[in-house]
């Protein structure tokens, strides 16, 4: 088939074979955006040192990370409701020119202050790009083809989180830490161009939704507010640390309520629980694993590079369980997916806890740990499909936003917590077993949440078990 025959994006009568083929361009933008966005985000991590000590940033080094992920959550409400109105491309183009601005000034900046408004306004553009992704695939792509794009978008996080950090360091050496940020704008830019030029059909959906009100964004502003205050909990004196932590939890619920799906806080089945339960398994993981490379280099005498072979193969078992879920799409359901998953994820997170406890060898934390990425390479691509297929077109950028805003908080929440609990904790061991032991029950409740994602009342239309070719 030739460009002038394929296709606009969106017609979705195609078999799905031949509307992947036609589709094979905007798909490979997509993963770029992806790649771009988690690069950025994982790369960042390497640099920042360095930022901080060529800027005299020292006070404002935290704020830097946690500033960025608490914008995101504000620009996930806005391109959903705005994406639901007049469709995925407007959103789009602006969450990219807010991603590559706030890059700019990231990498131009010549002080500490600036660098951080330049990740507040980074922050914004990659939160509402993740969403109107998501629109974008909702609305260009047959529902068969969901769980094989988002493996696809699994592995266009993984792969970063293999060459990204190395690379921004070499960057940083040879070159200059501000090329870190300078030289992504200059390809965000055109693989962005190529994408809005392929789905700029994809106009208003036939019932559009009222999109994001002002109420419901300024739910948002206070539930990022709420996220740097849990971020910041444990740089607090005790016993004020406790006090800040609950204060930010409760702040968080409330603004998360009018944010996500109804029922999501108790756990109703369908559509809810399956925002509810990425929250657990995000913060189940992200909470755990910030810890292993610390516990690798204090207790078994790592190299810094060497404790990253634990991240790095939890990375490639991540992917590879991604993958295989894409390929069954027509013989695995959503649902069995979502709870072998998170039931891997258990097994991994509490035999972490177990092998830590018992002081047993280093190489198991790491097939423990490979445990746990299967465990969400399968899990986290299916919660998304669930989410696309309990969305009607005017609400599909609404409902993943709130998907991605209980991911965001879910991992912010759990890293808050997890640090005061690696504080209170004594001894050599205490603090990690205790904080894996918090992770475990965590996953533990994503597990108990995930027979739910399943309505009663509803099939999803993206069931990949039943997804009609």
């Amino acid at each position: 088939m030739s460009r002038s025959e394929a296709p606009a994006p969106g017609t979705v009568e195609l078999r799905p074979d031949a509307a992947w083929k036609a589709l094979r361009v905007t798909t490979w933008c997509l993963f770029g955006l992806i790649f771009l966005a988690a690069f950025e985000a994982l790369a960042v991590t390497t640099v920042m040192p360095t930022v901080s000590q060529a800027l005299d940033g020292a006070d404002l080094y935290a704020f830097a990370f946690a500033g960025t992920l608490a914008a995101g959550v504000v620009g996930m409400v806005v391109s959903g409701g705005w994406a639901d109105r007049r469709g995925p491309r407007g959103p789009l183009a602006t969450a990219v020119a807010l991603f590559a601005t706030g890059l700019l000034l990231a990498g131009l900046a010549p002080s500490m202050e600036l660098f951080v408004a330049g990740r507040l306004v980074q922050g914004l553009g990659a939160g509402g790009i993740t969403v109107a992704v998501y629109v974008v695939v909702a609305r260009a792509y047959p529902p068969l083809l969901h769980p094989r794009v988002f493996a696809g978008f699994s592995a266009a996080w993984v792969v970063p989180s293999l060459v990204g950090p190395p690379l921004a360091g070499a960057v940083a050496q040879h070159v200059g830490w501000r090329w870190v940020f300078l030289g992504v704008v200059a390809i965000v830019v055109p693989v962005a161009l190529v994408v809005l030029a392929n789905v700029a059909r994809l106009g208003a959906p036939d019932e559009p939704a009222a999109g994001a009100s002002g109420r419901r964004i300024a739910w948002a502003c206070l539930a990022a507010v709420a996220v740097l205050g849990l971020n910041l909990a444990d740089q607090a004196d005790a016993p004020w640390d406790l006090v800040l932590a609950a204060a930010a939890t409760v702040v968080v619920l409330i603004a998360l309520r009018p944010l996500l799906p109804a029922g999501s806080l108790r756990l109703a089945r369908g559509l809810p629980s399956v925002v509810s339960g990425r929250a657990l398994l995000a913060g189940a993981f992200f909470g755990a694993e910030v810890y292993l490379p610390y516990l690798l280099t204090r207790r078994y005498d790592f190299s810094p590079t060497l404790a990253g072979v634990t991240l790095t193969a939890a990375a490639i078992t991540w992917a590879g369980a991604s993958w295989v879920q894409g390929r069954l799409a027509g013989r695995l359901g959503d649902r069995d997916a979502v709870r072998i998953g998170t039931v891997l994820v258990v097994v991994g997170v509490g035999s972490t806890c177990l092998v830590t406890a018992a002081h047993a060898p280093a190489t198991l934390l790491v097939v423990t740990w490979a445990c746990s990425g299967a465990g969400m390479g399968l899990s986290y691509a299916r919660q998304t499909v669930l989410v696309l297929g309990y969305s009607q077109p005017g609400t599909q950028g609404t409902n993943s936003s709130s998907l991605t805003i209980a991911d965001s908080t879910g991992a912010a929440w759990s890293l808050a917590v997890t640090g005061l609990v690696f504080g209170a904790a004594s001894g050599l061991d205490g603090p990690f077993v205790a904080t894996f032991a918090f992770t475990t029950l965590l996953a533990a409740g994503a597990a108990l949440v995930a027979p739910r994602v399943a309505s009663r009342g509803r099939q999803p239309a993206t069931d990949a078990s039943t997804a009609r070719t």
